[in-house]
């Protein structure tokens, strides 16, 4: 396409002559030089929309396009790894769609905002009682950003430059914390052996370790601090918001800061995002936590009011002081974990993560009754696990899409060494009655696909 032809994007808002000034900035002679290292087969060369339809007619052809996704919400959904399908009270949207919230901008002045203040100040009380942990900032980015930037937090409090990251913490937390570290000459060092604390050393700032890790497992961490408090060594634990209402909280084994994504709590998959981040820590931190806190006052007549207490982003301090350059908090997605953690309350938190860890622990023992099958890990786990099966698992994925049923996640892209591994989450959306329909198709396509494989091998031996 030539993309000056403007009847061919007639909702560019931009005249050629303003294109071709962006294209001059930018360095490039065409649209085309600025996309060519995009292989062709990957470009979509337009919608394929008929030319002068009125709005509804519009509206009909773009919603039939859209039809041909299939979401999870319309398949019987196993996959987690970070993001996972789980149910959003309908009060969550209710609130988190009122305009005095949805419309609300950084409430810098406290006598005009402190709804959005209030909110703020309960988000962070939310988060220090589920983690056990003295003080929350109000919110990160994602659980990704708010482990990197836990890291540069560690760095700056031990006055040092390197961190030891597990390799069983979430890859895109690894890869973004990577990105942070590398960005700053900070030494990043991954080590699959980390609970004997032989992998650091005097000179680290920090371990950053997952609780469940990245494939489920819940290791035991009561004696990790005390290896580490030897060498001032901090702990930075990687957490999943609905397993802690059943596990240890990082407080009690000695954790100095604990992040997040609040997605599992109130705020749906939307493919990927957005999301929230939360951080909390001991109050001896305070002073070095990212972003901003707002902390409860009086005002002049002696009532409660709210504000902004600790604001360390670039925006608010000299820029060589500030903690981060942070410029949101992610205010709707933080009130969306509110909401939802407000509504379910104590009880009902614990009964979804019984939920979940009962029946996915179910799943497991009747899977690995079936031949080839195995756990990759002989350790208890909340709602994930990492199934070993004697087949192809792309295939093995294909087929069990094709009955309408997301089975699982391909770890091998991120772990290479794991050729076989599949890795299943469990959630209070996924039915006893589904799991059964797991369990039997689960059967079937595994047969299909060893017999797949067999081929394979067959034809590369010939």
């Amino acid at each position: 396409m030539d993309h000056n032809d403007t009847h061919k994007i007639p909702y560019l808002p931009h005249t050629k002559a303003d294109r071709q000034s962006m294209l001059e900035a930018i360095g490039v002679k065409s649209f085309e030089d600025l996309i060519n290292h995009i292989p062709k087969d990957l470009r979509l060369d337009g919608l394929n929309i008929d030319s002068g339809l009125s709005e509804l007619e519009l509206s009909q052809a773009i919603a039939a396009l859209a039809s041909k996704n299939k979401p999870a919400s319309k398949q019987m959904c196993f996959m987690g790894g970070g993001s996972y399908y789980r149910y959003v009270p309908a009060a969550v949207m209710t609130l988190v769609g009122r305009s005095e919230f949805a419309t609300a901008y950084t409430p810098y002045q406290p006598e005009v905002s402190q709804g959005s203040l209030q909110a703020i100040y309960e988000f962070q009380t939310s988060i220090c009682l589920l983690t056990g942990m003295d003080v929350a900032n109000a919110s990160m980015y994602d659980g990704p950003t708010a482990c990197a930037e836990a890291g540069l937090m560690a760095c700056r409090l031990t006055n040092r430059k390197k961190l030891v990251i597990a390799e069983s913490v979430n890859p895109e937390y690894r890869m973004v914390t990577h990105s942070y570290a590398k960005a700053c000459g900070i030494e990043l060092v991954k080590t699959e052996k980390f609970l004997d604390g032989s992998s650091v050393g005097p000179d680290c700032a920090a371990l950053i370790i997952q609780y469940p890790d990245f494939f489920g497992s819940v290791e035991d961490l009561s004696g990790l601090q005390e290896k580490l408090k030897k060498d001032g060594v901090l702990l930075v634990v990687v957490t999943e918001p609905i397993s802690l209402n059943l596990l240890t909280p990082p407080s009690e084994f000695g954790a100095d800061i604990v992040v997040g994504d609040a997605q599992p709590c109130g705020n749906f998959l939307s493919f990927g995002g957005p999301s929230a981040g939360y951080m909390a820590c001991k109050n001896e931190y305070i002073r070095q936590l990212p972003g901003r806190l707002c902390g409860i006052t009086q005002d002049s007549q002696g009532k409660r009011a709210f504000t902004l207490t600790l604001q360390t982003r670039e925006q608010h301090i000299r820029r060589a002081r500030a903690t981060s350059n942070i410029c949101t908090n992610q205010a709707l997605n933080a009130l969306a974990m509110l909401v939802y953690l407000s509504v379910m309350g104590g009880s009902g938190l614990h009964q979804v993560a019984e939920i979940s860890l009962q029946r996915a622990n179910y799943l497991a023992e009747q899977l690995i009754k079936v031949d080839g099958v195995q756990l990759y890990f002989d350790k208890p786990f909340f709602n994930e696990f990492l199934l070993k099966i004697n087949a192809d698992v792309e295939t093995f994925l294909g087929l069990m899409k094709d009955r309408g049923i997301l089975a699982g996640i391909n770890v091998a892209s991120m772990y290479p060494n794991i050729k076989d591994g599949i890795l299943v989450a469990v959630t209070e959306m996924n039915t006893p009655e589904q799991l059964e329909k797991y369990i039997s198709a689960f059967k079937e396509c595994l047969s299909l696909a060893k017999d797949n494989k067999k081929q394979k091998v067959e034809a590369l031996s010939k």
